[in-house]
């Protein structure tokens, strides 16, 4: 048994300081206050020196790990997020994708997930095919444009079978139910997110009876639908905001510049505490960098000059929530552990809590992070 001190704990809505950790088999045994527990002998003594100590972070949204892309370079890119403090991650594969390389990167991804430096890779957010080819970076290499064929993606979806934690669809394009329907008898517990979409509200309602629960990079690639050209129409923020059961994905960069700081604020305020995501979307382009954006260091550009992703990991895209928000340390790592794992059906992690897995990371007041422990093990020390 490990028993970790001096901890401040982040609970999933507040805070135990001067608190003890017990990790037991790869799970956390139990915790409390020092001064009412007691450290059985033989423990392995691992002491916080008044660090927050909470759960690992869960970004179900990344492309990259820096420049490394995971279909292409999983152990790095599944390296850099675990020391960012990462501890679970679902790579994304992107629209720009044919049948035959979808197929060869999931099974790239599937045979990583054996090797224990990528221990953190959970499964796939499937970012495609069927998307509205109108929105997204890199959107003129899209194959997928054409009429929604089962013969096109079966065998797709079988590749990726129940490593498909998230299918991301345009619920207006036509026949979307039908591939909604298929992917989910092929994986039943799979869920599926709206993105890169101009649906209205009654066409992303339609498609939550089967899971539909995610908006895709809240604000960002969606379109709008004006009734009349002087008035503003309701499209896909407006329902995710609109609808409880979906959660919003939020990727926040240091300027404010994928999400309006004042809109991070007011999302906030709509979704509650629990229904926002916060996300990296981790990405690498060499597009080059427009006018008026000079000083931008994690936002990536494509070859058109539009925004790429951000790039960093998601304990970054905490504190510059922290920053436009006034969020607090127990806000961030619900909407970077807690909420995402919900969303995306893992129950065995993301909060400190009897029974769960031991990932956890030592952070400081700015989610700086310090030591990352997977299961118990310590996969990272930054002394």
């Amino acid at each position: 048994m490990r028993a970790i001190i001096n901890a401040t704990l982040v609970m999933r809505d507040h805070l135990i300081p001067d608190a003890v950790l017990f990790v037991e088999n790869g799970m956390i045994a139990d915790f409390g206050e020092m001064r009412n527990t007691s450290i059985p002998e033989g423990c392995e003594i691992i002491d916080a020196q008044g660090l927050y100590v909470g759960p690992g972070l869960v970004d179900i949204h990344a492309h990259n790990g820096g420049k490394a892309a995971f279909y292409e370079e999983p152990v790095a890119a599944a390296q850099y997020h675990l020391q960012g403090g990462t501890t679970t991650i679902l790579p994304a594969l992107y629209f720009k994708f044919n049948k035959d390389q979808y197929i060869e990167y999931i099974g790239v991804l599937r045979k990583a997930m054996e090797d224990p430096a990528c221990c953190n890779i959970g499964g796939l957010y499937m970012e495609g095919m069927y998307m509205n080819p109108k929105f997204g970076a890199n959107r003129e290499k899209n194959p997928w444009k054409g009429p929604i064929c089962r013969e096109d993606y079966m065998p797709v979806v079988e590749a990726a079978g129940d490593l498909a934690r998230v299918w991301v669809t345009a619920p207006e394009r036509e026949h979307i139910e039908q591939f909604v329907q298929d992917a989910k008898k092929v994986n039943p517990n799979v869920f599926f997110a709206v993105g890169h979409s101009e649906a209205s509200p009654q066409q992303i309602e339609a498609l939550m009876p089967y899971g539909l629960r995610i908006g895709t990079h809240h604000t960002n690639a969606t379109g709008d639908r004006p009734m009349y050209p002087e008035c503003r129409g309701v499209c896909v923020d407006e329902a995710v905001n609109y609808n409880r059961e979906i959660y919003a994905e939020m990727i926040c960069d240091s300027r404010g510049i994928h999400v309006d700081p004042y809109m991070q604020r007011l999302v906030r305020k709509i979704k509650g505490e629990d229904r926002l995501i916060l996300i990296s979307d981790c990405s690498h382009d060499d597009g080059p960098t427009p006018e008026g954006y000079d000083g931008v260091t994690d936002i990536v550009f494509d070859n058109a000059g539009e925004i790429s992703g951000f790039a960093a990991c998601v304990s970054v895209a905490c504190r510059n929530m922290m920053v436009h928000t006034g969020a607090s340390i127990v806000d961030v790592f619900r909407y970077a552990s807690y909420n995402p794992s919900r969303a995306v059906g893992f129950t065995d992690r993301g909060e400190i809590r009897k029974g769960l897995r031991a990932d956890l990371i030592f952070v400081d007041h700015w989610m700086n992070v310090k030591k990352v422990y997977v299961m118990g093990e310590k996969k990272h020390d930054c002394d």
